[in-house]
């Protein structure tokens, strides 16, 4: 958690005092501020660029009593605004660590999943140990650098950084710490064959599940066509590599007789809708029909706005189905979707419904397959049967990534983040009213605009009403949840992007889907109770363009909060750089616990040698039983 340093006029406090908590706090001392993270002093005057402030600020005493606080621009020195109090956030949670020993850019980490000294690793040949950073060890002429593991009874392990491919990080997703492993002796050995056997079981019953896709069949979709050309052409940004390989990844799989069922897993805002759009054309130019499937309203407005703009010059048919479409609408989208007038439909849980009826359907796109329940689930088993799937995800749910994790789902993951595209500066702070309007000044007076996301529509009213009082007259602030009249939600979205208002409060309905690039802060009100995958999902409402994007999460008590809230919080500021989502999806996993996802028998040998060799084992074991039944 980051604590902060309140400042305000006429406060009395040495200038000393203040220098030395800004390099407590990570900020670097310079003669004359040119960037982000650095402060300079003259006299009674302190300069500072502060994390999440997008002008420097200039703080001046008058003895020991601040002044005054103003923000300038360097160039000129020339003051914008006058602050009664301004808060100071370090530059990482803390003070210095909205270095790792032996972490450098030239050691093969691609097998580690952010490994931190004293964490747990395992390796294959050895056992479970406990990572005590890098040490170099003159093995030939000239020293190398080494990986040290501590065992039971504190003897180490000097592991060479090109056997690092054998380690790796332990997760069990569970609640106690396994004990260290015995060097010297058998007892790991023993583990893993007992282990190997145990999960031949298990092994059995995934190849079934493999054998029933591949005996399934539907008709292959052909290759290129010159509207499918025309519609890459016209993609408005620049096609990153991650796009590239998940769209030819997904194209290759219609082209195929096998039926599809790939999870494509991207971070927010990594391009995964494109990919569906690509993959819906495809289908509807040869004569089928496409349906999205989305958690929300707004989602499914989004989808919809942004499928219809992009397909505009095709003689395609694009509908939606949702609460905002009126009930005799619905009606008549309802009987063209049966007849096949309807190309492409976008619907939330309506598209669930009995009444619904295809004329031929050949792709199901389901956008955050974690929202959707059981229930849910099983409808989408029989509305996809026979046809192509493509589930969309930034943090896929436990089931669905460790099926992809074994290779019982085909998985694309998106993972180059767009141009320009920048790290969401990500805070956990106990509530605080002046920061709250600090933030939304900071983000305002830059022509931007907020979320202030609140999840209890009992109390939404009075948290704008509060806002209303600490914020200039001059704000716009709308307000939206899942009770309102569809009318209300619609006009007050467009509104927000359009400009017309300036914060937008909300419940956590806005966490998927909405995309408005001049929205750079979030603000979540009792932060501590969402779940890790809900907080990212928020997190990636901003930073959607390339504009520095501020997510603050307040908590009501720190004091009060739970210890898994507390690493959901944690994981959240240490996956913060671009691209967290596939590592948030595990840390959640190891957070909840593996739950129902093997069954009892199965999380034992997880716990014993962790989740990564444990899936090592599982696969060599269902290839080792392919062969056989291949024989």
């Amino acid at each position: 958690m980051f604590p902060a340093q309140k400042l305000y006029q006429s406060q009395v406090i040495e200038i000393e005092e203040v220098i030395s908590l800004l390099l407590h706090f990570g900020y670097r001392r310079q003669a004359a501020i040119t960037r982000e993270g650095e402060f300079a002093c003259r006299g009674g005057i302190v300069d500072i660029w502060p994390l999440t402030f997008e002008l420097p600020l200039r703080i001046e005493w008058d003895q020991e009593q601040i002044k005054s606080l103003q923000s300038i621009d360097l160039p000129s020195g020339r003051s914008f605004w006058e602050h009664t109090v301004a808060i100071i956030l370090p530059l990482r949670p803390g003070g210095p660590k909205l270095p790792r020993p032996g972490f450098k850019e030239d050691f093969p980490l691609a097998n580690f999943l952010d490994i931190k000294f004293g964490d747990l690793i395992v390796h294959n040949r050895y056992g479970i140990g406990k990572f005590c950073g890098f040490e170099s060890i003159r093995a030939t002429d000239k020293p190398q650098k080494h990986l040290v593991i501590e065992y039971a009874g504190s003897e180490k392990l000097f592991v060479p950084v090109e056997s690092m491919h054998l380690v790796q990080k332990y997760s069990a997703f569970g609640r106690r710490r396994p004990s260290l492993t015995r060097l010297g002796t058998k007892d790991w050995q023993r583990t893993k064959q007992r282990i190997k056997s145990g999960i031949q079981q298990f092994a059995w019953q995934l190849l079934s599940i493999e054998a029933m896709r591949k005996v399934q069949s539907k008709t292959a979709f052909p290759r290129q066509t010159p509207w499918k050309r025309e519609l890459e052409a016209d993609f408005p940004f620049i096609e990153t590599p991650g796009q590239k390989r998940a769209w030819q990844e997904t194209e290759k799989d219609m082209e195929s007789t096998r039926i599809m069922d790939r999870l494509l897993c991207g971070d927010v805002g990594y391009g995964k809708t494109e990919v569906a759009m690509r993959a819906a054309f495809k289908c509807v130019v040869h004569n089928k029909q496409s349906a999205i499937l989305v958690p929300t309203t707004i989602l499914a407005e989004q989808h919809y706005l942004n499928f219809k703009k992009r397909l505009e010059k095709f003689p395609l048919r694009v509908e939606m189905l949702s609460r905002l479409v009126s009930k005799r609408r619905q009606q008549e989208i309802i009987a063209d979707l049966g007849n096949g007038r309807v190309d492409i439909i976008i619907g939330t849980h309506r598209l669930l419904a009995a009444d619904i009826k295809f004329r031929e359907l050949g792709l199901v796109v389901i956008d955050e397959e974690q929202r959707f329940g059981v229930r849910s689930k099983e409808v989408l088993k029989r509305l996809s049967a026979g046809c192509d799937v493509l589930t969309l995800s930034a943090t896929p749910i436990p089931r669905t990534l460790y099926m992809s994790l074994m290779q019982l789902r085909d998985i694309s993951v998106i993972d180059t983040p767009v141009e320009n595209r920048l790290p969401i500066k990500t805070f956990v702070l106990e509530y605080d009213v002046d920061l709250i309007r600090q933030a939304i000044l900071n983000e305002t007076q830059r022509r931007g605009q907020v979320y202030f996301v609140h999840n209890r529509v009992e109390d939404i009213e009075k948290v704008r009403a509060r806002l209303i009082r600490i914020l200039p007259q001059e704000l716009n602030l709308g307000l939206i949840h899942g009770q309102m009249p569809a009318a209300q939600i619609e006009s007050a979205l467009r509104d927000f992007l359009n400009g017309r208002i300036n914060v937008l409060i909300s419940t956590a309905i806005i966490e998927s889907g909405l995309d408005i690039p001049n929205a750079n802060t979030l603000i979540v009100d009792n932060a501590e109770n969402f779940g890790l995958a809900q907080l990212h999902q928020l997190r990636g409402r901003v930073g959607r363009f390339k504009r520095a994007a501020f997510a603050y999460f307040l908590l009501a008590f720190k004091s009060a909060v739970s210890s898994d809230a507390k690493k959901r919080l944690a994981a959240l500021i240490e996956h913060s750089e671009l691209g967290a989502g596939f590592k948030i999806a595990l840390q959640d996993l190891e957070i909840r616990g593996a739950g129902n996802l093997l069954g009892t028998q199965q999380h034992g040998f997880v716990a014993a040698v962790g989740f990564d060799l444990y899936c090592r084992l599982l696969r060599e074991t269902v290839e080792g039983l392919r062969k056989i039944v291949q024989k």
